[in-house]
């Protein structure tokens, strides 16, 4: 039997703006109160600096390869320095934070790493071209980030025992990836495409870190998002930007739902400004419902609303309004879903 996997009506990306790791905690674990509004998720905060970023964290998490801030990014090196130990010792600080408020919590409750794709395209090689011009490179990355995966989940795993981890992998080069379009070092060229079946099946051992036994979603905020071949790959539930959607991705679309997958609609937006009314918010995703001839009973059941990406770029009060405006954007979809 498929074992079904809930994430709730609500929940964030994973960015939260300034740099306190109890109040980014507190915020997210009082909006995220499992099942009624949705799921806790540990947050990231990058306004710290290097180490704190996307990239940096996750280089962070890797076995037996290590990274260092150079001029250009983050650069793969010999052994551990200042940069991977300042990552790791904010990632404890934010898993220190989480456990504070998590303490009972029985939900599922989402971490978050860059998936190897991504981290292909940004990691630099020591002659300053990134991984993805280097297959081996690619393989040996994808093997290191599977393994400190592993160790970072068994640590949540003790922190939080009660709950539920749901693993994120954000992919928001992997369009790049497919298409050639990541750019060489020099600037003056790209990096060609990888094959399609390559990406799908190191996806698919990333993933495999964590399925069958737990969710695992991938997020991309990019336009275009391959929804079967994250599908193929494993995925339980993908994330993305909805207003980025064509009526190109409607096939994709109701494959997904009717294959199980479950949808994390990004539709708050991620810049500061006034907020829609939460029913106008999700008023596309019902039209694309009715337009893909889905049971309206089946909204609230496949569809987890989110911001349309990560919330480190505006200010802790809007972060919370954001939140908050997407649980009340769910409640909306699950009255209403018609």
């Amino acid at each position: 039997m498929k074992q079904d996997f809930g994430f709730g009506p609500a929940t964030g990306i994973g960015s939260m703006p300034g740099g306190d790791a109890r109040e980014a905690a507190r915020t997210v674990t009082g909006t995220f109160e499992w099942p009624e509004t949705g799921m806790a998720y540990l947050p990231e905060l990058p306004a710290r600096g290097p180490g704190a970023d996307m990239i940096g964290r996750t280089a962070g998490m890797l076995v037996e390869l290590y990274a260092r801030v150079e001029p250009s990014g983050w650069r793969i090196g010999d052994r551990p320095g200042r940069d991977t130990k300042r990552a790791r010792s904010w990632l404890g600080e934010d898993l220190d934070a989480l456990e504070e408020f998590t303490q009972g919590y029985e939900g599922p409750l989402k971490v978050q790493a860059v998936g190897p794709w991504t981290l292909a395209a940004a990691l630099e090689l020591r002659n300053g071209e990134v991984a993805l011009s280097d297959p081996g490179a690619c393989r040996d990355l994808a093997g290191s980030l599977a393994e400190g995966l592993r160790q970072h989940l068994a640590e949540v795993r003790r922190r939080a025992p009660a709950a539920r981890l749901v693993l994120q992998l954000d992919e928001p080069s992997l369009i790049a990836v497919l298409r050639g379009q990541v750019k060489s070092a020099s600037g003056y060229r790209t990096h060609r495409a990888v094959d399609r079946q390559v990406i799908e099946a190191t996806l698919r051992d990333v993933i495999g870190v964590h399925a069958p036994e737990g969710a695992v979603i991938v997020h991309s905020c990019a336009p275009d998002v391959p929804f079967a071949l994250l599908r193929r790959a494993g995925a339980t539930g993908i994330s993305f930007d909805f207003t980025l959607l064509t009526e190109r991705d409607d096939d994709a679309i109701g494959e997904a739902v009717e294959g199980g997958t479950k949808l994390l609609a990004g539709v708050v937006p991620t810049t500061e400004g006034p907020l829609s009314d939460p029913a106008g918010s999700v008023m596309g995703v019902r039209t694309l419902w009715r337009r893909l001839g889905l049971h309206p009973g089946l909204l609230a059941e496949a569809v987890t609303i989110t911001p349309t990406c990560g919330l480190a770029g505006v200010s802790p009060a809007y972060a919370r309004r954001a939140l908050a405006h997407g649980v009340k954007a769910a409640r909306s979809l699950a009255d209403n879903p018609e």
